[in-house]
């Protein structure tokens, strides 16, 4: 069975380390400030040319309170006002950009992210999704993927109902934990019931899916506290969970600083929340997506995996990967064709660049031809968990095994581990791998070595 994960705590304790969530291939690591605007406009003439139907990334940076844990590009203020200057110059970039593209082209993708997408007002929700509908072409039949990620502490069932009035049909909320000690310890009181309000809404006003985001490894949790929060997720009944693996990284990021170290639970005690956390799941009837991500059967994540058509990109697992994407706001990325780029990720930079009719790029990277060949393989293991080499031979021509064969010796060595089946025709990540997936695929990273593997969180 595709959603079958096989727990092998003593594989686990061997092949657990740092390294990429694999977003993408290079990953964002590899960025270098040799790319900049002129590379995004000319990849946006390509995109226009082709005509190939868009998936939009909208960065809300503010939130109202800080999470102590939290690792995503934000702005902590309780000035409501703050957040206009800023809308003023995403719809100079949205008109921008929109110059360089086709009218024709779809948006079949939209997320908001942040930040907190509704610390913006309705109002300046309700003028931002005009600005977006005006100058692209979004969908207005309900057949998009157009998603929003919610703080329940900063949403009603008002907002709810204005979020799908605007053409929103995905939520994502951020939960984390429920234990109230957890909660005092990464300063993020939230209640079962606020959360619970949210669901109940998107239910009745049937949004399309609901994913809700939890976080293992935070301080005071224990197997038993996570368990009891993960059993009132699954009551629920969100279409997607995601469990995440909290990094410590408090020298990269300053918030974590305030987490008590001693606070934190051991490795031991993290892995049985994980083992308790997908038998959990698995009873209930989500499948293993990959990667921390669960769904239900009937959910569209689930089914793509099922006839081999999931993705990967900047917004996760998804079915839009065919789709050029187009980050907006500060510190957004973008991939379009073959071009990755990123805007800056301070504040003040964005918006001058803006006011000086300029677009924020401020790096990227060009990928070559070894890197689409890498990506694909990639691809193809993070998503289904197994890798036709004819395929891969045929659409870029490379004969694989004398391609790769410098980590011939280290694939063979994962096979005789249980990791992975290696035969003559591909790989097939085992039961017992998936968990490890993105260690197999680290082999394939063509620049993993040259980076410091501390960066990234571990794999789980």
């Amino acid at each position: 069975m595709l959603d079958a994960i096989h727990w092998d705590a003593d594989l686990i304790r061997r092949h657990d380390r740092p390294g990429p969530r694999y977003t993408s291939y290079p990953t964002a690591v590899q960025f270098h400030g040799e790319v900049g605007s002129f590379d995004l406009l000319h990849a946006l003439r390509d995109s226009r040319k082709a005509k190939r139907p868009l998936s939009l990334y909208v960065h809300v940076p503010f939130c109202a309170n800080i999470c102590y844990y939290c690792a995503c590009n934000k702005v902590i203020t309780k000035d409501r006002g703050s957040a206009l200057p800023y809308l003023e110059r995403l719809e100079q970039e949205i008109e921008m950009i929109a110059r360089h593209l086709d009218p024709g082209q779809v948006v079949e993708q939209l997320h908001f992210g942040g930040g907190t997408p509704t610390f913006l007002s309705h109002d300046e929700l309700r003028r931002l999704m005009e600005h977006l509908r005006k100058h692209f072409h979004l969908l207005d039949d309900d057949s998009g993927d157009y998603g929003i990620e919610i703080d329940p502490r900063e949403a009603d069932w008002s907002t709810m109902g204005l979020l799908r009035e605007l053409g929103f049909n995905r939520v994502s909320l951020g939960v984390q934990d429920l234990d109230p000690n957890v909660q005092r310890a990464i300063n993020r009181l939230q209640t079962l019931e606020q959360t619970r309000a949210i669901v109940e809404a998107a239910h009745t006003l049937q949004y399309r899916s609901v994913n809700i985001d939890l976080i293992y490894g935070l301080p005071l949790q224990n197997p038993e506290s996570f368990a009891r929060t993960v059993a009132e997720v699954i009551a629920l009944q969100p279409d997607r969970l995601s469990v995440f693996n909290y990094a410590h990284l408090p020298e990269r990021f300053m918030p974590q600083r305030r987490i008590n170290e001693s606070d934190l639970p051991s490795p031991a005690q993290k892995l049985e929340m994980l083992q308790r956390s997908i038998e959990q799941l698995t009873a209930a009837g989500y499948r293993y997506i990959g990667m921390d991500h669960f769904a239900l059967p009937d959910d569209e994540l689930a089914m793509a995996q099922e006839d081999g058509t999931l993705q990967r990109n900047f917004q996760g697992y998804t079915t839009h990967g065919h789709c050029d994407l187009i980050g907006l706001g500060v510190s957004a990325i973008s991939q379009v064709g073959d071009l990755y780029s990123q805007n800056s990720s301070d504040l003040a930079n964005y918006q001058q660049s803006l006011a000086n009719g300029q677009l924020a790029t401020q790096r990227g990277l060009h990928c070559n031809a070894d890197d689409r060949i890498r990506r694909a393989v990639i691809q193809a293991l993070i998503c289904q968990f197994q890798l036709d080499f004819g395929d891969i031979e045929q659409r870029f021509a490379i004969d694989f095994r004398s391609y790769f064969s410098a980590i011939w010796p280290q694939l063979q060595q994962l096979d005789r581990d249980g990791l992975i089946e290696l035969g003559e025709r591909g790989i097939e990540v085992r039961p017992a791998g998936r968990l490890l997936v993105r260690s197999v695929c680290m082999l394939f990273d063509h620049y993993l070595e040259q980076q410091n593997q501390q960066r990234f969180s571990r794999v789980i």
